[in-house]
């Protein structure tokens, strides 16, 4: 959302930071990288020594674990997308068709950089929808000091989760089901989509059946129902 409210309503410029960002993030990624490849595998008895990572029982203690930690990931996470679209266009995307597709743009901008970079470093980059419950709370602290009270934006305690609709926006499970699900196939380090009802799904079975199967037909990645209990 910083970026958002930073490029004042100006998509190119919104872009041009982000893609900034992007390099910085994926710099620092590799930066750590590095010096966790430099280690030896008997810096990690247990994860080298036991075979817990792919090729590691290919390895002598004096070793270096660069082409096994290879293996892993290296991921960059993001949060307020619903906040960053009512700083860019007035509307999230619970709102507006438009702010739909300008987040699912601005997602797959983020999701073709990171592939492109996988095909460079030969390193697995990927991207991540972040669950980031304390994250969301200290952003929005910072920017509201920074920026002010802007609606829609940093006049909440926290900052939407990853690409989900903010939970104050009044939406029915299907819609937020089927707004939300093109999201997941563009974020392959993970994500999550759930519906919170109104009463316990427990005492409505066919309900609760007909909310999974909409998430599978839909594509949701993974997906939660939650209730709310007194």
């Amino acid at each position: 959302p910083r970026l958002a409210i930073e490029s004042n309503h100006d998509e190119k410029l919104f872009y041009q930071k982000l893609d900034k960002m992007l390099d910085l993030v994926a710099n620092q990624l590799l930066d750590r990288f590095e010096i966790q490849a430099a280690k030896r595998v008997y810096n990690f008895p247990f994860l080298m020594g036991q075979g817990i990572w792919i090729d590691s029982d290919k390895l002598k203690p004096d070793d270096t674990v660069g082409e096994v930690l290879k293996h892993g990931t290296l991921t960059i996470g993001f949060i307020g997308l619903a906040e960053a679209l009512k700083a860019l266009i007035g509307v999230h995307h619970g709102e507006s068709e438009v702010a739909q597709n300008l987040g699912l743009d601005i997602i797959s901008h983020m999701r073709n950089r990171l592939d492109a970079l996988s095909q460079k470093t030969k390193l697995n980059f990927t991207l991540l929808a972040t669950p980031a419950e304390g994250l969301s709370g200290r952003f929005v602290e910072i920017d509201r000091k920074r920026f002010g009270s802007i609606e829609g934006v940093t006049d909440r305690e926290y900052y939407t989760n990853s690409f989900h609709i903010p939970v104050y926006y009044p939406i029915s499970a299907y819609k937020k089901i089927q707004l939300e699900a093109p999201y997941h196939a563009l974020t392959n380090a993970g994500h999550i989509t759930y519906v919170e009802l109104d009463g316990d799904p427990s005492t409505n079975l066919d309900a609760f059946e007909k909310i999974i199967r909409y998430m599978k037909a839909q594509g949701i990645g993974y997906g939660s129902i939650n209730h709310p209990v007194d």
